[in-house]
């Protein structure tokens, strides 16, 4: 009886292999063809059996289902060529390898490409999300792809899918630093990316291109802190989005740019307080930077501190003396002034010498800001930096520079 049993199984193995050649010799002619749909119903009985599977055969079947598979469905496709490469790997024979690697690039780029049309032409946030972190599931090296599917779902408001990709860029220690290296191409002056440095000094050693140069990118770990941040603020884990840029910043205490995404934190919570101290921690770490001594000029006028407020936009002008919002709001800072005096005078309505006073502190106050406006608006020009101007040129009775103004603001209001 024993005998029998066996004897039947003998015959069902060599059934199944048969069967296997037959549905992969007719998968096969169905690639030919470019029928896909064939190919695919002839791998289908196949996959089931996949695990017991005669060794002979399953080199080509992984070959061929990666091929049947292709762009309709890609991941389905890359998982069948990448267990074929492991396989060969395993077996020592590459049969298919060197032919199926070319097929799972161009799969790559076909995913990668879908995503960014998706991205840029589509403005398909969700589905550009999901191609590009099927790319970076294709291709686990390029994590540049994993970056740009946590952005995208994130724009798409998908928030839940964004925060996974950002962590799972966390967990596997992704920078997002790059290496460019640049050189000016000598007939065009234009200064192009050449890929690679022993490129880059070949053509500057060929003489066609000049001046190399060696550019890093900056490192993208504290802008995927801040986006987690933001991502658990948006769905109201405040406290975890705290907890979350704190242990970053505990990690590297002088990275600035954690420093700066921690206050802009507070800014969205509006615990300016908070935000002004951190801005004094950032003055320390970054004393020539304009932009903190703004904000902080910024933080004390909303807290009625205006003294303090023109200092700190006068330091934000001294470090950078094109720097046309720090004008304009260091001369909204002095008009503050104005509103004690307006009061006074409505007071003394009847008394016309001490209003008379008043009336000529009042402007005195418009001379001292005038020439913090007129800078502002000489840098860059704006319908709030010529409303502006013309109301304190028609003040002083400036009557000339307010008419040559006037037809100005006219234009631009139309």
């Amino acid at each position: 009886m024993k005998k029998q049993i066996l004897a039947l199984s003998i015959g069902l193995i060599t059934i199944g292999a048969f069967a296997q050649k037959d549905e992969l010799k007719a998968a096969g002619k169905a690639l030919k063809k470019d029928d896909f749909k064939a190919a695919q119903e002839a791998i289908m009985p196949l996959e089931a059996m996949e695990a017991t599977m005669d060794s002979k055969y399953k080199a080509e079947y992984y070959f061929i289902k990666g091929q049947a598979y292709g762009k309709m469905d890609a991941k389905k496709a890359a998982e069948a060529y990448n267990q074929l490469f492991a396989y060969e790997k395993e077996i020592g024979k590459a049969k298919y390898t060197k032919e199926a690697q070319p097929k799972l690039n161009d799969l790559i780029q076909f995913v990668s490409n879908n995503a960014i049309k998706l991205y840029n032409d589509d403005k398909d946030y969700k589905k550009a999300a999901e191609n590009f972190y099927l790319t970076y599931k294709l291709s686990p090296t390029d994590t540049s792809f994993l970056y740009n599917a946590a952005l995208s779902a994130s724009l798409g408001e998908e928030y839940d899918a964004s925060l996974g990709y950002y962590k799972e860029l966390q967990l596997v220690g992704y920078t997002g630093l790059s290496t460019q290296y640049m050189a000016t191409n000598k007939e065009t002056g234009v200064v192009e990316d050449l890929g690679t440095k022993v490129q880059r000094d070949l053509m500057v050693k060929s003489g066609s291109y000049i001046l190399p140069t060696t550019e890093v990118s900056e490192s993208k770990q504290s802008e995927i802190v801040k986006n987690i941040s933001y991502i658990l603020i948006n769905q109201g884990k405040t406290d975890e989005a705290i907890v979350a840029i704190k242990e970053a910043r505990k990690s590297n205490p002088l990275d600035l740019n954690l420093l700066l995404n921690e206050a802009q934190l507070y800014i969205k919570l509006d615990q300016m307080d908070k935000f002004g101290a951190l801005m004094q921690e950032a003055i320390k770490l970054d004393p020539t930077n304009a932009t903190l001594f703004f904000n902080l000029g910024v933080v004390n006028a909303n807290e009625k501190k205006t003294e303090d407020a023109i200092g700190y936009y006068k330091k934000a002008i001294e470090l950078d003396p094109d720097y046309a919002d720090a004008y304009m709001n260091l001369a909204v800072a002095i008009l503050s002034g104005e509103e004690a005096i307006v009061v006074e005078m409505n007071k003394n309505l009847s008394n016309i010498k001490k209003y008379d006073e008043l009336e000529v502190k009042q402007k005195d106050l418009y001379r001292k800001a005038l020439p913090y406006l007129e800078k502002a608006d000489e840098i860059n020009r704006s319908e709030d930096t010529v409303k502006s101007l013309l109301n304190i040129y028609d003040l002083l009775r400036m009557n000339d520079k307010a008419d040559a103004l006037r037809v100005i603001y006219k234009k631009m209001r139309q």
